[in-house]
């Protein structure tokens, strides 16, 4: 069985041992950059692999012109994704410590983005796998590397020139996925601007979570998502946890939207964009 949006603990256990699995653990912390990889060192799920946010799953910040997580390279993603041990009959289950959204979706997007389909969030992340008795490891796996063969799709991307464009166009759907105070401009305590694009619509990433980091309700999740179109322009603070709402649409809808990369902080960085 293949696996695209998410994947359960308890799907995941039984594939353990099977050797078409790869587990990523993408554990991170905006305010302790250090913070994930000790993490992963302490525990992880057996045989698991670490790819770091700001090393591996993120490209070169540009001061005053990117935002604060910009996209790697294709020649570097795919070297990346080569060292890791993937290759097109690779089974990626991406992890990192609760739902996903810091920054299992961000892989979980990277792969799409490259062709890969066959990757998956674990539900709930390691917090729930460690909750209901799963087992973890302390040592670190080498894995062997394999020759990644990566086939982009840029139809998946908008730039900021086209997100100025969806402003203009009667109808145009651009979603906020931050946390509804950072879309209404309160308590902005990450980036030095505070607002959200013009036109966007406030549909934060954690709103149908439950404590355990999980999709409390698929049908909850359709209604959320019933009125945007597939053609939805997705944003966050630097394209993260926007990852993280397509995760949830796609699984949803069986659509891929759009995001935009460089969200909120890129955004700000040219003082010519317009602010709401």
């Amino acid at each position: 069985m293949k696996y695209a949006t998410f994947i359960t603990a308890e799907e995941a256990s039984q594939n353990l041992n099977n050797s078409g699995f790869l587990f990523i653990e993408c554990s991170y912390a905006l305010a302790d950059p250090q913070w994930g990889r000790a993490e992963y060192e302490k525990s992880h799920i057996p045989n698991a692999v670490y790819a770091d946010l700001h090393d591996d799953l993120s490209g070169t910040i540009i001061s005053g012109t990117t935002g604060r997580h910009p996209l790697p390279s294709k020649e570097s993603l795919t070297a990346t994704f080569s060292k890791l041990g993937i290759d097109e009959n690779t089974q990626v289950v991406a992890y990192d410590m609760q739902s996903g959204a810091m920054a299992a979706a961000r892989l979980w997007w990277l792969l799409q983005w490259s062709g890969h389909q066959n990757v998956a969030v674990l539900s709930g992340g390691k917090s729930y796998w460690e909750k209901k008795g799963f087992p973890l490891a302390g040592l670190q796996t080498e894995r062997t590397p394999k020759q990644y063969k990566a086939s982009f799709n840029d139809d998946f991307l908008v730039q900021s020139d086209d997100v100025l464009k969806e402003i203009e166009q009667t109808g145009s759907c651009i979603i906020d996925s931050r946390t509804n105070d950072r879309y209404q401009g309160q308590n902005e305590s990450i980036d030095p601007v505070a607002g959200h694009i013009p036109t966007a619509i406030s549909k934060p990433f954690n709103s149908l979570l439950n404590p355990e980091g999980m999709i409390g309700d698929d049908a909850k999740l359709g209604d959320y998502f019933k009125d945007t179109p597939g053609e939805a322009v997705f944003y966050c603070g630097s394209g993260v946890t926007a990852a993280f709402n397509i995760l949830l649409f796609v699984h949803s809808r069986k659509v891929f939207p759009k995001l935009y990369a460089g969200s909120w902080s890129e955004w700000i960085a040219d003082k010519s964009r317009p602010i709401a």
